[in-house]
Protein backbone atom coordinates (compact mmCIF):
# COMPACT_ATOMS: atom_id res chain seq x y z
CA UNK A 1 0.00 0.00 0.00
CA UNK A 2 1.43 3.44 -1.03
CA UNK A 3 0.56 6.00 1.78
CA UNK A 4 1.16 9.32 2.01
CA UNK A 5 1.71 11.08 5.58
CA UNK A 6 1.49 14.78 5.87
CA UNK A 7 2.56 16.44 8.81
CA UNK A 8 3.90 19.68 9.69
CA UNK A 9 7.58 20.56 10.78
CA UNK A 10 6.54 21.07 14.57
CA UNK A 11 7.76 17.97 16.60
CA UNK A 12 4.30 17.42 18.18
CA UNK A 13 2.84 16.61 14.70
CA UNK A 14 6.23 15.46 12.89
CA UNK A 15 7.47 12.84 15.46
CA UNK A 16 3.59 11.11 15.40
CA UNK A 17 3.62 11.23 11.84
CA UNK A 18 7.16 9.89 11.25
CA UNK A 19 6.36 6.98 14.50
CA UNK A 20 3.29 6.04 12.10
CA UNK A 21 5.34 5.54 9.29
CA UNK A 22 7.43 3.21 10.86
CA UNK A 23 4.66 1.32 11.39
CA UNK A 24 3.26 0.91 8.15
CA UNK A 25 7.00 0.05 7.15
CA UNK A 26 7.03 -2.59 9.50
CA UNK A 27 3.99 -3.96 7.97
CA UNK A 28 5.09 -4.14 4.34
CA UNK A 29 3.56 -0.62 3.03
CA UNK A 30 5.28 2.38 1.12
CA UNK A 31 5.33 5.13 3.47
CA UNK A 32 6.19 8.66 1.96
CA UNK A 33 6.41 11.53 4.79
CA UNK A 34 5.65 15.01 3.47
CA UNK A 35 6.84 17.57 5.82
CA UNK A 36 10.15 19.92 6.38
CA UNK A 37 13.06 19.34 5.74
CA UNK A 38 14.31 19.46 9.28
CA UNK A 39 13.35 15.59 10.09
CA UNK A 40 14.65 14.38 6.43
CA UNK A 41 18.05 12.61 7.18
CA UNK A 42 16.23 10.91 10.33
CA UNK A 43 13.10 9.81 8.46
CA UNK A 44 15.61 8.23 5.28
CA UNK A 45 17.57 6.62 8.33
CA UNK A 46 14.70 4.85 9.12
CA UNK A 47 13.56 3.82 5.58
CA UNK A 48 11.03 6.26 5.10
CA UNK A 49 10.61 8.31 2.17
CA UNK A 50 10.27 12.10 2.47
CA UNK A 51 8.89 15.01 0.31
CA UNK A 52 9.45 18.58 1.01
CA UNK A 53 5.81 19.96 2.48
CA UNK A 54 5.19 22.93 0.18
CA UNK A 55 3.79 26.22 0.98
CA UNK A 56 4.04 26.43 4.76
CA UNK A 57 6.42 30.08 4.37
CA UNK A 58 3.53 32.50 5.02
CA UNK A 59 2.54 34.55 2.04
CA UNK A 60 1.85 38.80 2.33
CA UNK A 61 -2.03 38.16 2.30
CA UNK A 62 -1.97 35.51 5.21
CA UNK A 63 -2.94 37.17 8.27
CA UNK A 64 -1.37 34.74 11.17
CA UNK A 65 -3.76 36.15 13.50
CA UNK A 66 -7.02 34.67 12.13
CA UNK A 67 -6.46 30.98 13.24
CA UNK A 68 -9.57 29.87 10.55
CA UNK A 69 -7.62 31.95 8.47
CA UNK A 70 -4.14 30.57 9.16
CA UNK A 71 -5.61 26.61 9.15
CA UNK A 72 -8.17 26.41 6.15
CA UNK A 73 -7.36 29.28 3.59
CA UNK A 74 -3.08 28.33 3.44
CA UNK A 75 -3.92 24.87 3.90
CA UNK A 76 -5.97 25.27 0.00
CA UNK A 77 -2.63 27.06 -0.77
CA UNK A 78 -0.91 23.99 0.26
CA UNK A 79 -2.80 21.30 -1.26
CA UNK A 80 -2.14 23.36 -4.53
CA UNK A 81 1.26 23.29 -3.75
CA UNK A 82 1.95 19.48 -3.07
CA UNK A 83 -0.53 17.93 -5.73
CA UNK A 84 2.30 17.58 -8.25
CA UNK A 85 4.26 15.79 -5.78
CA UNK A 86 1.24 13.51 -4.30
CA UNK A 87 -0.02 12.82 -7.73
CA UNK A 88 3.01 11.75 -9.23
CA UNK A 89 3.48 9.19 -6.43
CA UNK A 90 0.11 7.57 -7.04
CA UNK A 91 -1.33 7.16 -3.56
CA UNK A 92 -3.92 4.77 -2.24
CA UNK A 93 -4.08 6.50 0.59
CA UNK A 94 -3.28 9.52 2.18
CA UNK A 95 -3.00 10.22 6.05
CA UNK A 96 -2.99 14.06 7.19
CA UNK A 97 -2.27 15.94 10.25
CA UNK A 98 -4.94 16.96 12.28
CA UNK A 99 -3.24 20.98 11.54
CA UNK A 100 -2.34 19.91 7.79
CA UNK A 101 -5.62 20.18 6.15
CA UNK A 102 -4.38 20.87 3.04
CA UNK A 103 -3.51 16.84 2.64
CA UNK A 104 -6.59 15.89 3.16
CA UNK A 105 -8.00 18.54 0.40
CA UNK A 106 -5.06 17.26 -1.94
CA UNK A 107 -6.30 14.02 -1.55
CA UNK A 108 -10.09 14.64 -2.18
CA UNK A 109 -8.61 16.91 -5.55
CA UNK A 110 -7.01 13.63 -6.70
CA UNK A 111 -9.58 11.31 -5.43
CA UNK A 112 -8.12 9.26 -3.07
CA UNK A 113 -9.45 8.10 0.00
CA UNK A 114 -7.50 10.08 3.40
CA UNK A 115 -7.43 9.43 7.20
CA UNK A 116 -7.27 12.40 9.63
CA UNK A 117 -4.35 11.70 12.30
CA UNK A 118 -4.67 13.37 15.45
CA UNK A 119 -1.59 13.59 17.38
CA UNK A 120 -4.21 13.76 20.74
CA UNK A 121 -7.71 13.10 22.03
CA UNK A 122 -10.42 13.94 19.88
CA UNK A 123 -11.15 17.90 20.09
CA UNK A 124 -13.91 18.17 17.89
CA UNK A 125 -16.74 19.57 19.52
CA UNK A 126 -19.39 17.64 21.44
CA UNK A 127 -22.97 18.68 22.42
CA UNK A 128 -22.08 16.81 26.04
CA UNK A 129 -18.69 18.69 27.06
CA UNK A 130 -17.48 22.00 27.22
CA UNK A 131 -15.45 23.81 24.72
CA UNK A 132 -12.06 22.20 24.60
CA UNK A 133 -9.45 24.12 26.07
CA UNK A 134 -11.41 25.14 29.09
CA UNK A 135 -9.78 22.71 30.85
CA UNK A 136 -13.02 21.66 32.90
CA UNK A 137 -14.23 18.45 33.03
CA UNK A 138 -18.08 17.86 31.90
CA UNK A 139 -20.84 19.18 34.36
CA UNK A 140 -22.82 17.65 36.61
CA UNK A 141 -26.08 18.05 37.43
CA UNK A 142 -28.49 21.03 35.67
CA UNK A 143 -26.41 23.75 37.21
CA UNK A 144 -23.47 22.18 35.41
CA UNK A 145 -25.19 21.01 32.23
CA UNK A 146 -26.47 25.04 31.91
CA UNK A 147 -22.57 26.17 32.33
CA UNK A 148 -21.84 23.67 29.40
CA UNK A 149 -24.80 25.03 27.64
CA UNK A 150 -23.79 28.58 27.78
CA UNK A 151 -20.24 27.82 27.01
CA UNK A 152 -20.88 26.09 23.74
CA UNK A 153 -23.24 29.10 22.70
CA UNK A 154 -20.22 31.52 23.09
CA UNK A 155 -18.19 29.49 20.86
CA UNK A 156 -20.15 28.35 18.98
CA UNK A 157 -20.05 31.44 16.43
CA UNK A 158 -16.29 30.57 16.22
CA UNK A 159 -17.19 27.17 15.20
CA UNK A 160 -19.64 28.55 12.86
CA UNK A 161 -17.06 30.80 11.23
CA UNK A 162 -14.36 28.21 10.60
CA UNK A 163 -16.73 25.82 8.93
CA UNK A 164 -17.38 28.79 6.62
CA UNK A 165 -13.97 29.40 5.96
CA UNK A 166 -13.04 26.08 5.00
CA UNK A 167 -15.96 25.89 2.40
CA UNK A 168 -14.92 29.08 1.27
CA UNK A 169 -11.06 27.82 0.61
CA UNK A 170 -12.67 24.64 -0.46
CA UNK A 171 -14.23 26.45 -3.34
CA UNK A 172 -11.64 28.59 -4.15
CA UNK A 173 -9.09 25.26 -5.01
CA UNK A 174 -12.31 23.79 -7.27
CA UNK A 175 -13.99 21.53 -4.29
CA UNK A 176 -17.57 21.39 -3.10
CA UNK A 177 -17.80 23.83 -0.14
CA UNK A 178 -19.65 21.31 1.99
CA UNK A 179 -16.55 19.34 3.32
CA UNK A 180 -16.97 15.66 3.71
CA UNK A 181 -14.12 15.03 6.22
CA UNK A 182 -12.00 12.16 6.10
CA UNK A 183 -12.58 8.37 5.88
CA UNK A 184 -11.20 7.60 9.52
CA UNK A 185 -10.05 9.53 12.70
CA UNK A 186 -6.84 8.30 14.08
CA UNK A 187 -6.55 9.50 17.57
CA UNK A 188 -3.11 8.83 18.88
CA UNK A 189 -3.68 9.13 22.43
CA UNK A 190 -4.19 6.97 25.65
CA UNK A 191 -7.64 6.41 26.56
CA UNK A 192 -6.85 7.60 30.04
CA UNK A 193 -6.77 10.79 28.54
CA UNK A 194 -9.62 11.00 26.78
CA UNK A 195 -13.28 12.23 28.29
CA UNK A 196 -16.10 9.91 27.45
CA UNK A 197 -19.13 11.97 25.43
CA UNK A 198 -22.39 10.45 23.53
CA UNK A 199 -21.62 11.19 20.34
CA UNK A 200 -18.10 9.73 19.25
CA UNK A 201 -18.04 9.65 16.06
CA UNK A 202 -17.95 6.34 14.81
CA UNK A 203 -15.24 6.48 12.61
CA UNK A 204 -13.04 7.97 15.14
CA UNK A 205 -10.64 5.33 16.68
CA UNK A 206 -7.73 5.61 19.83
CA UNK A 207 -4.94 3.95 18.77
CA UNK A 208 -2.59 4.53 21.40
CA UNK A 209 0.38 7.45 21.44
CA UNK A 210 2.53 7.39 18.50
CA UNK A 211 6.10 8.04 19.86
CA UNK A 212 9.40 8.35 18.16
CA UNK A 213 12.90 9.73 19.33
CA UNK A 214 14.70 11.99 17.27
CA UNK A 215 18.44 10.77 18.82
CA UNK A 216 20.05 7.12 19.56
CA UNK A 217 22.10 9.09 22.58
CA UNK A 218 21.63 8.44 25.67
CA UNK A 219 21.88 11.17 27.99
CA UNK A 220 23.61 10.42 31.02
CA UNK A 221 22.36 10.58 34.66
CA UNK A 222 24.00 12.47 37.27
CA UNK A 223 25.67 10.69 39.82
CA UNK A 224 24.12 9.39 43.06
CA UNK A 225 20.50 8.17 43.83
CA UNK A 226 18.56 11.09 44.58
CA UNK A 227 15.03 10.92 42.59
CA UNK A 228 15.51 11.72 39.50
CA UNK A 229 13.52 14.52 37.86
CA UNK A 230 13.01 14.54 34.19
CA UNK A 231 12.78 18.43 32.50
CA UNK A 232 11.56 18.44 29.57
CA UNK A 233 10.75 22.20 28.52
CA UNK A 234 7.61 21.91 25.52
CA UNK A 235 8.88 22.34 22.35
CA UNK A 236 5.86 24.27 20.97
CA UNK A 237 6.53 27.77 20.04
CA UNK A 238 3.14 28.79 23.07
CA UNK A 239 5.37 26.65 25.72
CA UNK A 240 6.78 28.94 28.84
CA UNK A 241 10.01 30.33 28.10
CA UNK A 242 12.71 30.10 30.16
CA UNK A 243 11.61 27.06 31.91
CA UNK A 244 14.84 24.50 32.16
CA UNK A 245 16.94 26.93 33.93
CA UNK A 246 13.88 28.29 36.40
CA UNK A 247 13.26 24.66 37.00
CA UNK A 248 16.47 24.18 37.67
CA UNK A 249 17.66 27.03 40.18
CA UNK A 250 14.30 26.09 41.80
CA UNK A 251 14.98 22.46 42.66
CA UNK A 252 18.68 22.90 43.94
CA UNK A 253 18.85 21.89 47.55
CA UNK A 254 15.57 20.23 46.78
CA UNK A 255 17.41 16.51 47.49
CA UNK A 256 16.86 15.49 43.86
CA UNK A 257 18.63 14.98 40.59
CA UNK A 258 17.73 16.59 37.09
CA UNK A 259 18.05 15.86 33.77
CA UNK A 260 16.95 17.88 31.35
CA UNK A 261 16.23 16.72 27.93
CA UNK A 262 15.36 19.16 25.02
CA UNK A 263 16.23 19.77 21.04
CA UNK A 264 17.17 23.72 21.76
CA UNK A 265 20.80 24.69 22.82
CA UNK A 266 20.99 23.27 27.00
CA UNK A 267 21.30 25.71 30.07
CA UNK A 268 24.90 26.34 30.48
CA UNK A 269 26.80 25.64 34.24
CA UNK A 270 25.01 23.02 35.10
CA UNK A 271 25.33 21.65 38.88
CA UNK A 272 26.97 18.40 39.39
CA UNK A 273 23.19 17.29 39.97
CA UNK A 274 22.11 17.69 37.15
CA UNK A 275 22.60 16.81 33.33
CA UNK A 276 21.58 18.38 30.07
CA UNK A 277 20.71 17.95 26.14
CA UNK A 278 19.25 15.61 23.60
CA UNK A 279 19.05 12.07 24.30
CA UNK A 280 16.38 9.42 24.43
CA UNK A 281 13.40 10.55 26.47
CA UNK A 282 11.77 6.57 26.71
CA UNK A 283 15.43 5.80 28.46
CA UNK A 284 15.23 8.93 30.78
CA UNK A 285 11.89 7.89 31.86
CA UNK A 286 13.26 4.67 32.61
CA UNK A 287 14.67 6.02 35.63
CA UNK A 288 12.24 9.15 36.54
CA UNK A 289 10.66 9.90 39.75
CA UNK A 290 8.84 12.89 37.89
CA UNK A 291 8.84 14.81 35.04
CA UNK A 292 8.23 17.86 34.84
CA UNK A 293 6.84 19.22 31.49
CA UNK A 294 4.82 21.91 29.67
CA UNK A 295 1.76 19.85 29.24
CA UNK A 296 1.93 19.03 25.37
CA UNK A 297 0.46 15.48 24.61
CA UNK A 298 3.94 13.93 23.42
CA UNK A 299 5.47 13.97 26.86
CA UNK A 300 2.49 13.92 28.74
CA UNK A 301 1.60 10.57 27.01
CA UNK A 302 5.34 9.33 26.75
CA UNK A 303 5.63 9.56 30.76
CA UNK A 304 2.02 7.95 31.46
CA UNK A 305 2.87 5.18 29.07
CA UNK A 306 6.05 5.23 31.04
CA UNK A 307 4.24 4.59 34.34
CA UNK A 308 5.82 8.11 35.29
CA UNK A 309 3.70 11.56 36.74
CA UNK A 310 4.63 14.41 35.32
CA UNK A 311 4.12 17.95 36.97
CA UNK A 312 2.69 20.14 34.39
CA UNK A 313 3.76 23.69 33.70
CA UNK A 314 0.89 24.74 30.53
CA UNK A 315 1.56 27.24 27.91
CA UNK A 316 -0.73 27.88 25.55
CA UNK A 317 -2.16 26.08 22.91
CA UNK A 318 -3.76 22.70 24.13
CA UNK A 319 -1.84 22.51 26.81
CA UNK A 320 -3.92 23.66 29.31
CA UNK A 321 -6.62 21.38 28.35
CA UNK A 322 -3.71 18.48 29.01
CA UNK A 323 -3.09 19.48 31.89
CA UNK A 324 -6.37 19.40 33.73
CA UNK A 325 -7.02 15.82 32.06
CA UNK A 326 -4.11 14.91 33.83
CA UNK A 327 -4.60 16.16 37.16
CA UNK A 328 -8.53 14.66 36.56
CA UNK A 329 -6.92 11.29 36.27
CA UNK A 330 -4.52 11.42 39.42
CA UNK A 331 -1.11 11.59 37.61
CA UNK A 332 -0.04 15.22 37.50
CA UNK A 333 -0.37 18.22 39.69
CA UNK A 334 -0.98 21.44 37.59
CA UNK A 335 1.58 24.64 38.62
CA UNK A 336 -0.01 28.08 36.87
CA UNK A 337 1.21 30.71 37.85
CA UNK A 338 4.33 29.45 37.10
CA UNK A 339 7.01 30.39 40.10
CA UNK A 340 10.05 28.33 41.52
CA UNK A 341 8.31 27.75 44.89
CA UNK A 342 5.63 26.02 43.34
CA UNK A 343 7.10 23.65 40.79
CA UNK A 344 9.47 23.03 43.94
CA UNK A 345 7.10 22.01 46.26
CA UNK A 346 4.72 19.64 43.96
CA UNK A 347 7.94 17.82 42.61
CA UNK A 348 7.96 17.25 46.38
CA UNK A 349 4.76 16.05 46.73
CA UNK A 350 4.40 13.78 43.80
CA UNK A 351 8.00 12.07 44.91
CA UNK A 352 6.37 11.73 48.18
CA UNK A 353 2.89 10.17 46.98
CA UNK A 354 2.37 6.60 45.66
CA UNK A 355 -0.87 7.73 44.73
CA UNK A 356 0.28 9.66 41.70
CA UNK A 357 2.52 6.98 40.21
CA UNK A 358 -0.22 4.67 40.89
CA UNK A 359 -2.54 6.75 39.05
CA UNK A 360 0.29 7.00 35.93
CA UNK A 361 0.77 3.31 35.79
CA UNK A 362 -3.05 2.80 35.55
CA UNK A 363 -3.19 5.53 32.84
CA UNK A 364 -0.86 3.22 31.01
CA UNK A 365 -2.72 -0.04 31.22
CA UNK A 366 -5.59 1.75 29.45
CA UNK A 367 -3.04 1.23 26.19
CA UNK A 368 -4.68 -2.38 26.15
CA UNK A 369 -7.58 -0.96 24.61
CA UNK A 370 -6.62 0.69 21.79
CA UNK A 371 -7.18 -0.10 17.85
CA UNK A 372 -4.35 -0.78 15.48
CA UNK A 373 -3.85 2.17 13.10
CA UNK A 374 -1.96 0.30 10.09
CA UNK A 375 -5.40 -1.99 10.68
CA UNK A 376 -7.53 0.86 9.96
CA UNK A 377 -5.52 1.78 7.08
CA UNK A 378 -6.26 -1.17 4.99
CA UNK A 379 -10.03 -1.07 5.63
CA UNK A 380 -10.16 1.86 4.50
CA UNK A 381 -8.44 1.19 1.31
CA UNK A 382 -10.32 -1.89 0.85
CA UNK A 383 -13.16 -0.18 1.28
CA UNK A 384 -14.16 -1.61 4.32
CA UNK A 385 -16.04 0.71 6.91
CA UNK A 386 -13.69 1.34 9.74
CA UNK A 387 -15.79 1.60 12.71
Amino acid sequence: MRVAVVAGPDPGHAFPAIALCTRLLAAGDEPVLFTGPRWFDAARGAGIGVRRLKGLAPRPEDDDGDAGQRIHERAAHISTEILPDLGAMLPELVIADVLTVGGGMAAERLGVPWVELSPHPLYLPSKALPPIGSGLAPGQGLRGRARDTVLRGLTARAIARGEQQRGAARVGVGLPHEDPGPVARLIATLPALEVPRPDWPEHAHVIGPLLWEPTDHVLPLPPGDDPLVVVAPSTAHTGVEGMARAVLDALDGAGVRVAISMLDTPPSELPPWATAGLGRQDELLRHAAVVVGGGGHGLLAKSLLAGVPIVTVPGGGDQWELANRAVRQGSSILVRPFTGEAVRAAVRKVVAEPAFRDAAEAAARTVAQVADPVEICHRVVDGVPSR
